[in-house]
């Protein structure tokens, strides 16, 4: 067994396959979910696509860095959404600086909405219907048995034809039901105080 010797011929053979196995494992290019585009604007619609894509599932993380994630992975939208997941994402180099978005019908409408969404959210929310409709001044000024009343009498009228009255006594009927439950609210917050007080 001492006299055993490797032959020139299968040294070399292990060497090149040793070879081909490091440069598959090691070398081998990125494999992506889509096919590659032949030519240059496909490829940026391409691209601009798995931007709008990845941007409508993390609308926190910016475009420039996910166009700098997506080249630097061979467009490998699953690499980026898990180095997103992480937590993992680099900022991109000062020098990389990426197209700007082509304006479409899509993305304008994607950016109406945004702009929608935004400035529903700037806008301040109405604390209740009584500062709603203004009925400041009912509420404090009416009694809860005024209210009554006001109530029965607008129950007895019958249905008007002209417009201005029946829009006039729904308004009525509304500010009534409104000014109302805030009593029953008020009340039942008075009762639930005092059967704390009491405890």
């Amino acid at each position: 067994m001492a006299d055993e010797q490797i032959s020139l011929p299968s040294l070399l053979l292990i060497v090149v396959l040793g070879g081909l196995i490091v440069r598959y494992l090691f070398f081998s290019p990125a494999v992506t979910t889509t096919s590659q585009p032949r030519d240059a604007a496909a490829a940026a619609r391409q691209r601009e696509t798995l931007v709008e894509r990845l941007q409508q599932m993390f609308p926190q993380v910016d475009r420039r860095t996910i166009l700098w994630d997506l080249q630097r992975n061979g467009n490998s939208i699953a690499a980026t959404t898990e180095r997103i997941l992480a937590g993992r994402m680099e900022t991109p180099p000062v020098t990389f600086q990426p197209p700007p978005p082509p304006v479409s019908s899509t993305t304008s409408a994607s950016s109406a909405s945004q702009l929608q969404a935004q400035a529903a959210r700037s806008k301040p929310a109405e604390t209740d219907l009584i500062t709603r409709y203004k009925l400041q001044n009912k509420v404090s000024s009416q009694s809860p048995a005024q209210v009554a009343e006001e109530q029965t009498d607008s129950k007895g009228k019958s249905w008007s034809s002209n417009r201005e009255e029946r829009q006039s006594a729904l308004q009525r009927r509304r500010d009534e039901m409104i000014i109302a439950a805030r009593r029953k609210m008020e009340a039942k917050i008075a009762a639930e105080k005092a059967a704390a007080g009491q405890s």
